[in-house]
Formats: structure tokens, sequence, C-alpha cells
């Protein structure tokens, strides 16, 4: 069969779904320009869904390689932009949907997919970093963009336990912010305050409050993880031309409020997305990523696995029982 590498394969024959490890023939890769020997990949939200009966379809051909982020080494590229022996990470894109992804040895993409790999980071760092953490600097880049500055006051980062929200309150307590965060998971109190948390609230305070359209000004800034009734509340709280950087929906895709805190005191709502951003603006966020993470952090709110764990991890992160972030060693 030629040469072959190890990955979680993900196939579907009528209702039967099933997950399990292949070697998988080189020559089967998906066209793309850029050929990646993968060193590390991660577990994310969306891999647990995928990986777990493909909930809410987000795969639709198969046989298919899981997996949205991966680090690694180019071992061949039709491409001028890279050569043999470049380290590269890739994230989005909707690789590990559409794409075949990261949670395997092996990748083939189109170079423009591709990032290089900054000086400061390892494939390792970047994969604790993956998704999770480009998309908390992508929140952060933008809060700051429409004027959020150390001082102007607290700022809140919701689900702080989760892989966005833990690395968003290392970055923002990095540059000199007032963090405050939010979790359901009171037994992580302490985790959170090692990585810069100086207050931490219950999450039924802002999911189960009964708000009005407009609260006690609070917040300078918040990156919101939660989206349903907590985005509702928070957006009721926020200060005077203060901005909400939303990118997640971990408590529902609804938001009820009302026009008042956009009407009388100026309040943002700020749209990340971190799967088709252009080439340029992510080499820009990677770079400040390794410019602003405290890589010290990082390593802390790091577990690394075996491809072998993916499975249990994978399920494991639908029920919340995983914080920080998972880096996957593909090759161990």
């Amino acid at each position: 069969m030629g040469e072959t590498f190890k990955a979680l394969v993900l196939d579907q024959v009528d209702d039967a779904f099933s997950a399990e490890f292949r070697d998988v023939a080189v020559d089967d890769l998906p066209e793309g320009d850029v050929t990646v020997a993968i060193e590390y990949s991660t577990i994310n939200y969306k891999d647990g869904l995928v990986i777990n009966g493909n909930v809410g379809r987000l795969v639709r051909e198969f046989p298919h390689i899981p997996g949205i982020d991966f680090a690694g080494t180019v071992e061949a590229s039709d491409s001028d932009a890279f050569k043999p022996g470049d380290k590269v990470v890739l994230t989005g894109w909707r690789v590990g949907e559409v794409h075949w992804g990261g949670l395997g040895q092996k990748a083939r993409v189109k170079a423009d997919w591709l990032v290089p790999l900054p000086e400061k980071l390892s494939p390792k760092q970047a994969m604790a970093v993956g998704t999770a953490g480009f998309t908390s600097m992508l929140c952060v880049d933008a809060l700051e963009a429409h004027g959020l500055v150390p001082g102007n006051g607290e700022v809140l980062v919701t689900g702080g336990a989760g892989g966005v929200g833990s690395v968003a309150i290392a970055i923002l307590a990095q540059r000199g912010y007032d963090v405050v965060t939010s979790t359901g998971r009171r037994a992580e109190d302490g985790f959170l305050k090692d990585l810069g948390a100086a207050e931490i609230i219950d999450r039924a305070d802002l999911s189960e409050a009964d708000s009005r359209p407009l609260e006690r000004e609070r917040w300078a800034g918040c990156v919101d993880t939660v989206a349903g009734k907590t985005l509702s509340t928070v957006l009721a709280q926020m200060k005077y031309g203060g901005s909400v950087a939303a990118c997640g929906l971990a408590g529902g895709n609804t938001l009820e409020t009302t026009v008042l805190p956009f009407l009388l005191r100026g309040v943002n709502i700020l749209g990340i997305d971190s799967v088709m951003q252009p080439a340029e603006n992510r080499t820009r966020i990677w770079q400040r990523i390794a410019d602003d993470l405290p890589l010290e952090k990082l390593d802390a709110l790091t577990n690394v696995i075996s491809l072998n764990d993916v499975p249990d991890v994978a399920s494991a992160i639908l029920k919340g029982q995983v914080r920080g972030r998972t880096v996957v060693n593909v090759n161990a």
C-alpha cells in the first residue's frame, strides 16, 4: 500500500457511525500543495462533537480525519511560500470538518491555510494555544482596537475554566488588566487565580440573574464565550463605550436584550470569527500571541495526551470535564 500513517478515522454507513484508529495511505490524503508531518494537535469542543457521533452533522463526507488544529514540519511543498523543514501551524479553514484534519500523523492542505510558526513558540506550545488561544487573542485585539486599555476598569471573561477563557485571562492579566472571570466550576478557583484572575464570580450570577435592561455599570470590556442569558446580563452591566468580544455559545445561540445598552451607553458587540481569518491577520495575531502570552502560564493550563487517549477526552470535553488546553502528541 505504500507509505502509511496512523490517524483517528471517522466513518458512517447509513446510521452506523464509527471512530477508530487506522493506518492511512499517504496517497489517500486530500488535495493540497503542502504536506505536513504533524507533531501536535489538540482537542476542542468542536472535535468532541464530531468524534462523538458527528453531533450537528459538522462532517458530511466520510471517511474523515477530525482535528481542527495542528502544528508540525513541512514534509513536501509545491508552494513558494513554504519549503521542507519549515515549522508551521494551522487553525480554522474548516479543517477537521470539511477537510481532513490534525488527529493523525500527516496532513495535506493549501499553503494559504498555514502560518509560519513564530520563533518564540514550539509546535507543542502552538497547540497549547490552538484555536482557543488564537480566538482569545482575536478577542483582546478587537477590544483594544475599540479603545480598551489597562486602567479603564474591570474586564470580564465568561467561562474562565474553558480553553478560550483560560487563555484570555492569562493574556489580559499579562497586559495589566484587572480581570474578573465567571465559572460554574468553583473547584477551579485556585487555577483561575494562578492564571491572573483578580476575582471569580459564580456563573449563576450572570446566567440566572433577573436583570433589567440597564444595570449598574461595571465592565470596561468583556470576552464572552457563553452567549445566551449570560451575554444579555453582561450587556446591561457594561460601562459607557465598553465592548464585548463575543466568541462562543456555550450557553445557547439566542440573545434576548434591548437596544438600550447600545443607544444610551454606546456599547459594542464585536463578533469574533477565528475560522476564516485572512492569512495576513493570522500571521499578525500569532505574533501577538508569541509576544503577549506568558508561556509559563500556558504550560500550567496545558495537559498533554497521546493519540490513543483522544476518544475519551473528546467525550469528557462535551461534559465540561476538561479545563484549560489539551494537547495531543500524535506520535505518542
